[in-house]
Order: structure tokens, then C-alpha cells, then sequence
């Protein structure tokens, strides 16, 4: 199988690792910011963009390929959102869970949204040995909704001075067995992803549980 991989070093290497050891896998990796073609695209039986934001070009160029499986990050634009803005198209899309540090674990976390094209799909991840978890399509999917939520929880805490850094990473993988405390998970997705994440879920759903601590935000913008 022909892969294609549109991402950043960091994504790019997760799926690296978590292919390895798949027979009769090629996979090309390039850049999300390159502009790639029509007839480029269709040279690859399937595509992951895990950079993808929702931009305009990509939307258009993904709408004109023929047969493609197409595996999107679909964190911050849903599936449903996607599909609203894309026109007549005979490939199959999936969304994907494309967070850094979520890419290479043992299940991979997928949204459809036709149910037809399920069994597809199976089969397409089944080539690839991996493991797969239909979750409902909505922003944010669920872990990344989950976890990005314990990370704002945090800052509000950090903000308000209960308790310093140490001390909530310490209380989050004691207390809740999590591999990380949330600002060590906050530096392995990084502070951008995170961010954007919660500003999407905000955006959607108007909780205020995703409304940004603004320790955050400062930090965030910060970092740019």
C-alpha cells in the first residue's frame, strides 16, 4: 500500500512508528504548508493529513480526487463540518484523533459519518494492523475533549494559586493513575494544539467548561 503523509516532524514520526512493522507499506511524507496537487494526490491509495485545519485549498484539492481513503485530523473541524464544505466527491474520508502524543497508541481514534462506509474503512486499517474506536463525529471527538479540559482545570487552579505545577501533575497521576500530570500532557501535545483545541470546543458547544482559563491564553500567546 501507497501511503501518503501530510504533517509536521512530530505526527509525521508517530505514524512512522506505529506503521514499522506493516510488509508492503510505502509511505512519503511532506510538509502541511506544501501546495500539493491533484494528480499528486491521486498517485497514493490513502492519505493522512494530520495537520488538517480546515483550510480552503485543501478542501477544494480533496474534493477532485477519485477513490482515495483520506484520514483527517478532525480535533478542531469535524467530519460534518468538512463535509459541509466540500463538494461532489467519490473518496472516502475519516476523522482522526491527530494530536500529538495520541497518534501512535494502541487504538486509534475514528469518526465516520456515513455508516456505509464502515466496513471499508475496517479493512483499510485492518492492512495496517491497527487497532480502531468509532467515536461519535463532533469537535473534539472525545479524548482530546477530555484531556484538553483537565488542562484548562488546571490552569484555573494554577491561576487562582491553590496549588503550583508540581503538585497538580503529582495529584492528576496519583490520583487518577493518568500516565501524565496535565501541564506535562499540555508540553507533549504543546500549549498551540491545545489551545486551538479548546477555542473550537468553545466555539461549538458554548460551556463554559471549555471557555479558556486565561492564564492560558496568556501563556499561549506568549509562546507565538
Amino acid at each position: 500500500m501507497k501511503i501518503l503523509v501530510v504533517a509536521d516532524s512530530q505526527r509525521g514520526k508517530e505514524l512512522k512508528d506505529k506503521t514499522a512493522a506493516v510488509a508492503d507499506l510505502t509511505l512519503e511524507f511532506v510538509q502541511p504548508d506544501e501546495g500539493l496537487s491533484v494528480e499528486f494526490l491521486n498517485r497514493f491509495e490513502m492519505i493522512f493529513d494530520l495537520n488538517f485545519n480546515g483550510d480552503e485549498s485543501s478542501i477544494q484539492t480533496y474534493s477532485q480526487l477519485q477513490n482515495r481513503i483520506v484520514v483527517l485530523n478532525s480535533v478542531t473541524v469535524a467530519l460534518h463540518q468538512f463535509y459541509a464544505m466540500l463538494k461532489n466527491s467519490n473518496s472516502f474520508f475519516i476523522g482522526i484523533n491527530a494530536l500529538p502524543t495520541f497518534i501512535n497508541k494502541p487504538i486509534a481514534e475514528l469518526a465516520l459519518l456515513k455508516e456505509a462506509d464502515k466496513s471499508i474503512v475496517l479493512k483499510c486499517f485492518e492492512k495496517l494492523n491497527w487497532q480502531t474506536e468509532f467515536v461519535k463525529d463532533r469537535v473534539g471527538l472525545v479524548t482530546p475533549r477530555v484531556i484538553c479540559m483537565i488542562i484548562n482545570e488546571a490552569f484555573y487552579t494554577l491561576q487562582e494559586g491553590t496549588a503550583n505545577k508540581t503538585d497538580i501533575n503529582l495529584a492528576m497521576r496519583l490520583g487518577t493513575n493518568y500516565p501524565f500530570g496535565p501541564f506535562e500532557w499540555m508540553e507533549q501535545i504543546g500549549i498551540t494544539n491545545v489551545y486551538e483545541t479548546l477555542n473550537a470546543l468553545y466555539h461549538d458547544t458554548l460551556e463554559e467548561r471549555y471557555k479558556i482559563c486565561p492564564l492560558l491564553k496568556t501563556q499561549y500567546l506568549e509562546s507565538l
